[in-house]
């Protein structure tokens, strides 16, 4: 049956609000991109392009690339960007597998102590991950794990988020009468895991392994803390000291901030139907 009048008008309006929306959210990103591409004397003069003679009355010939050849020749961003990657993908994996591992173990094995784990889990969830940077400081300092990447790495490992979420998942997913035909086909418990439960919490997979990039990626105060090289800070604390004590080049940070965002931005693009079909994992029972 085709919509009447005014459901079509009705539709034409929300789609007109989302577009009006989605143009001003998108006015930040726009201003953040032309600034990377600005110098220092023409970013305070002007809102967004530089006005001028040229197509369109802008100064296309002051737009410069000197930004981003400034970032890789004198900071040795690439360094930088090296760093964020191997602490990105290998806290977003690592913690994923534990993370799915205790969620299986909590969701579909009975054991004495489960319930005490699982109200444990819970209560962590509630504990601002502030309050807890003196005592982890102090423990990375006696385990000797300061000045390294295994003392960022491996606090992120216990993830009581991840177990939680992957816990509900499976209880959703993953049936029970599955489990128990592996097990008599012979398969093992790690089999299982690997080839049975995995698969089925795919989409579960791709949100987290997201999420947990994302914050490992943006994570800024425990590099500050664990770290103390600077050839071994990732992208994020690198660009907070692009600020300078007595003059700050915002042309410089804004393409220190684009390239820090175009990773992420690509990843979400390619795990976009893992991210929003693990979110709404569950939703719906039945």
């Amino acid at each position: 049956m085709k919509p009447n009048l005014s459901e079509r008008l009705l539709r034409s309006l929300c789609y007109a609000l989302i577009l009006v929306w989605c143009c001003v959210t998108l006015v930040p990103f726009v201003w953040l991109v032309i600034g990377a591409f600005k110098t220092s004397e023409d970013f305070f003069s002007s809102l967004f392009l530089p006005a001028g003679e040229g197509f369109l009355g802008i100064a296309w010939d002051r737009l410069t690339w000197n930004n981003f050849s400034k970032l890789f020749i004198e900071f040795d961003f690439s360094n930088n960007i090296l760093n964020s990657f191997f602490i990105a993908s290998v806290t977003s994996l690592l913690s994923t597998l534990t993370a799915a591992m205790g969620g299986f173990a909590l969701a579909k094995y009975n054991f004495r102590g489960q319930s005490v784990i699982t109200v444990i889990v819970l209560s962590a969830l509630v504990i601002p991950h502030t309050l807890l940077i003196a005592s982890q400081y102090q423990l990375l300092h006696y385990l000797g794990l300061l000045n390294s990447y295994s003392g960022l790495i491996l606090p992120a490992l216990s993830p009581a988020f991840g177990v939680f979420l992957f816990r509900q998942a499976m209880l959703n997913s993953v049936p029970n009468e599955l489990l128990d035909s592996a097990r008599v086909d012979g398969c093992g418990e790690f089999r299982i895991f690997f080839s049975v439960v995995l698969p089925l919490v795919r989409p579960m997979i791709g949100a987290y392994l997201m999420i947990t990039f994302l914050y490992a990626w943006n994570n800024f105060i425990n590099p500050q803390i664990v770290l103390q090289d600077a050839e071994m800070l990732p992208l994020s604390v690198a660009v907070a000291q692009l600020r300078g004590l007595y003059l700050t080049d915002y042309g410089m940070i804004s393409a220190g901030t684009v390239i820090s965002i175009l990773p992420v931005a690509l990843l979400f693009l390619l795990l976009q139907k893992e991210f929003i079909s693990g979110l709404t994992a569950g939703a719906v029972k039945g």
